[in-house]
């Protein structure tokens, strides 16, 4: 079914452009208050948020449609997406929202739902919300309107709930630990949350204004960070996104480790103490193939799924498996928590480095990534670049100059109008040629 409002994450776009207006989303949340809410009894949503100055007005039209429905509003303020989850679930809501456009930049935002289990919600849940929202919506009776509190100590909560992720008995007395929050949700967690730990914090993007948050710094632009690790002569850095869902690591020397290295070397480690269920690590099609290949080398296997950690978090419910994650540094790991948690993952490696008494440099080289080359292509809304005839015929010349060598994936993004070209061979002047190829046959054509 063809979706209006939800893509791959929830709905995400520039704010004040549909689906990001206030009257959508107040209708969004009357909406998923109808499909929550069947019976006349109580029931709570939980909502987070990250720093966007367009967060507030979202979060005040969402809680606006859930109480004209008859939910009671429970309102987090800034904290990282996996707080929303674990908080639906303790705190027994029939759903949870977090608004964030994660990695994007303050001009958008989104909305995405978790279900009472702490769960994103499926793609039924999601369809049935839509099938409310371009309908007439019935309102709860005045005397049934929902309440709206504020929860002051959901920070708090949220991080105890993750130092779970690290050994009770340990500390990082001794090391010394950038963290970059993007000036974003996790502003005030992380830095809290390592220093409880023992750990000398040199805190970075901590002073959100509402219009800086992943704004040169954060997961998708670690170098300040890693210039921070070398003037400070840390031993390790830790990047955030805006909505602390993922993380980049950054080691003594100041080199960036992304997710499949992150996801190695956890996975490495789960399987030689026989915890990772299955012997199955969960990934998109996005990993490197130098991952894929560590892995089966351990007798590891890799299980690919499309792009988006909700369809990671699925395959990994489905199968029974407790590690997963993507290339961008979502770290699923159900054991602990719903879905990617940066923070979480990010004490996973500090444990390692504890562990192992070795320097961060000796753990993120979990394996020798094959040259992989991603171009993203904007293009102009309402057209279908992919669909032209000059870049089917790139693709498949593409493929035919790979043949066993390579790989290619072309897709476009559920999040902003971008066709991402992603190729991966061991020829990197012959990498270079078809990516580029193909990603000018998408300009030419969009």
């Amino acid at each position: 079914m063809t979706r209006k409002y939800f893509g791959t994450d929830g709905v995400r776009g520039l704010s004040n452009t549909f689906p990001m207006t206030p009257d959508v989303a107040l209708k969004l949340g009357a909406a998923a208050g109808r499909y929550f809410r069947k019976d006349k009894k109580q029931h709570r949503v939980v909502i987070g948020k990250d720093t966007r100055r367009s967060s507030y007005m979202f979060e005040t039209a969402l809680t606006a449609g859930f109480t004209s429905t008859g939910m009671d509003v429970y309102l987090l303020g800034p904290v990282p997406t996996p707080a929303v989850g674990v908080l639906t679930r303790s705190m027994r809501a029939d759903v949870g929202v977090m608004i964030s456009a994660s990695h994007n930049p303050y001009l958008d935002n989104g909305i995405k739902f978790f279900g009472p289990d702490g769960f994103k919600l499926s793609d039924a849940a999601e369809i049935a919300i839509e099938g409310y929202l371009d309908n007439e919506i019935s309102y709860a009776k005045a005397e049934n309107i929902g309440s709206a509190k504020r929860i002051d100590d959901a920070l708090g909560r949220y991080i105890e709930f993750a130092k779970s992720a690290f050994p009770r008995q340990k500390l990082l007395d001794g090391m010394k630990v950038v963290v970059d929050c993007a000036n974003g949700a996790a502003y005030k967690a992380a830095p809290i949350l390592l220093w409880e730990l023992g750990a000398e914090v040199i805190a970075l993007g901590t002073n959100p204004n509402g219009f800086n948050i992943n704004e040169g710094c954060g997961s998708t632009q670690p170098a300040m960070a890693a210039n921070a690790v070398l003037e400070h002569g840390a031993d390790v850095g830790i990047c955030l996104d805006g909505d602390a869902d993922r993380v980049i690591l950054i080691d003594e020397k100041g080199r960036v480790a992304d997710g499949d290295q992150l996801m190695g070397l956890v996975a490495t480690q789960w399987a030689s103490k026989g915890i990772l269920k299955n012997n199955t690590l969960v990934a998109t099609v996005m990993s490197n193939m130098g991952l894929e290949r560590h892995l089966n080398g351990l007798g590891i296997d890799l299980l690919r799924t499309n792009v988006g950690d909700r369809y990671v978090v699925e395959a990994m419910r489905k199968g029974g498996h407790n590690l997963g994650g993507e290339q961008s540094g979502h770290i699923v790991m159900t054991d602990y928590a719903t879905t990617g948690d940066g923070l979480m993952a990010g004490l996973q490696f500090l444990n390692a480095v504890v562990e192992s008494g070795l320097p961060a440099s000796q753990l993120i080289d979990v394996f020798e990534p094959m040259p992989q080359l991603l171009e993203n292509v904007r293009f102009d809304a309402g057209t279908t670049p992919l669909d032209a005839a000059n870049v089917q015929d790139a693709i498949r010349a593409g493929e035919a100059s790979f043949g066993n060598k390579g790989r290619l994936l072309i897709r476009k993004s559920g999040t902003e109008p971008l066709v991402r070209v992603m190729g991966e061979c061991e020829d990197p002047a012959l990498l270079r040629s078809v990516v580029m190829g193909i990603a000018q046959a998408v300009k030419d054509a969009g």
